[in-house]
């Protein structure tokens, strides 16, 4: 079915203060934005435009150069402008989000505000959408990837890693994000994000089960610890250290990779949840445990913490 552009209504007022061709750029830019003019519709000629309202041909094309209202359109066959339709997602998006800043930019520019309000009022408006994403700040690489993991394994949102001072230097790297981390990162963070940023500090879950099996071996055996991280490996072994007065002996294993490391003869294993599928499948200790570095209890209070901030942005928006 044809379109028919001569039922868009357009009024003018040539007294205003407004330009004409402001007022039909804006009328047009509306209209589109409402509905009124639907993706695929043509614009009138401007010959037909300029004789409905009665106004010079010129009038006409400076309001169909204005940048804001060629952000929503497009030139097809000959010269005539047709009302863009959704774009399809060609792994291009971001040149997408460049046009819609734009519009933005454009419009607030042509309403009498400077760049630098804008920016201010959009980084503000930005920081007060509810968050949509969790944001692991932590230094050693490994701890990262271990957490990113298991809140992966929780939460259905997107997880972002980062290192303390990646944060410290670029604040906006927060916004949209609760930030998780370890204990004693919490006091670089507030010192660096705004006072109603929301952060959880991560709870470490407890190992019982592990020094269970330690405590319960009989004679003298070998544990081996097996992780992605470092920091878990000493972690591990300084916690296991109380349960090993029998004789028994400690060994630690960097996983690099999905290749398992050579275990030899260890009668139990311990390993983080990364590492965990590949020891599983490859060691034949005769105990394999898996320990989770954040506890259910940390996990559990992340929903509760992004819906404050939710209630938060309703508040701010209700009283702006």
């Amino acid at each position: 079915m044809r379109h028919r552009p001569e039922i868009m209504h357009i009024e003018i007022d040539k007294r205003s203060d407004v330009p004409v061709h402001e007022q039909i750029a804006a009328q047009l830019v509306f209209l589109i934005g409402t509905g009124g003019l639907k993706p695929g519709m043509p614009l009138p000629s401007v010959r037909a435009l300029a004789m409905r309202l009665g106004i010079h041909r010129n009038t006409i094309s400076r309001a169909y150069h204005d940048l804001t209202l060629n952000l929503l359109v497009e030139k097809r066959t000959g010269r005539r402008l047709v009302v863009q339709g959704p774009e399809v997602d060609d792994g291009q998006g971001a040149r997408n989000l460049d046009e819609l800043v734009n519009l933005t930019i454009a419009e607030a520019q042509r309403q009498g505000y400077t760049l630098r309000q804008i920016q201010e009022r959009l980084l503000r408006r930005v920081r007060m959408v509810p968050p949509d994403r969790l944001l692991v700040v932590a230094q050693d690489a490994g701890m990262r990837m271990l957490f990113r993991h298991e809140l992966s394994a929780r939460f259905r949102c997107r997880v972002d890693t980062c290192v303390p001072g990646e944060l410290e230097s670029n604040p906006q790297r927060s916004v949209g994000a609760v930030a998780v981390t370890p204990p004693g990162n919490v006091r670089r963070l507030r010192a660096v994000l705004p006072n109603d940023h929301p952060v959880v500090p991560i709870t470490y879950a407890t190992a019982t089960e592990p020094l269970r099996a330690v405590c319960e071996l009989t004679q003298p055996s070998l544990i081996a610890i097996v992780s992605v991280s470092e920091y878990f490996l000493e972690m591990a072994r300084a916690i296991l250290a109380r349960a090993m007065g029998r004789g028994h002996s400690i060994r630690g294993y960097l996983l690099r990779g999905k290749r398992p490391p050579s275990l030899g003869a260890a009668d139990l294993v311990v390993c983080d949840s990364l590492a965990y599928p590949v020891i599983r499948s490859q060691s034949r200790a005769p105990a394999v445990f898996v320990h989770r570095m954040i506890a259910d209890s940390c996990l559990d209070t992340i929903p509760g913490t992004i819906r404050r901030a939710e209630g938060r942005t309703r508040k701010a928006d209700s009283s702006s």
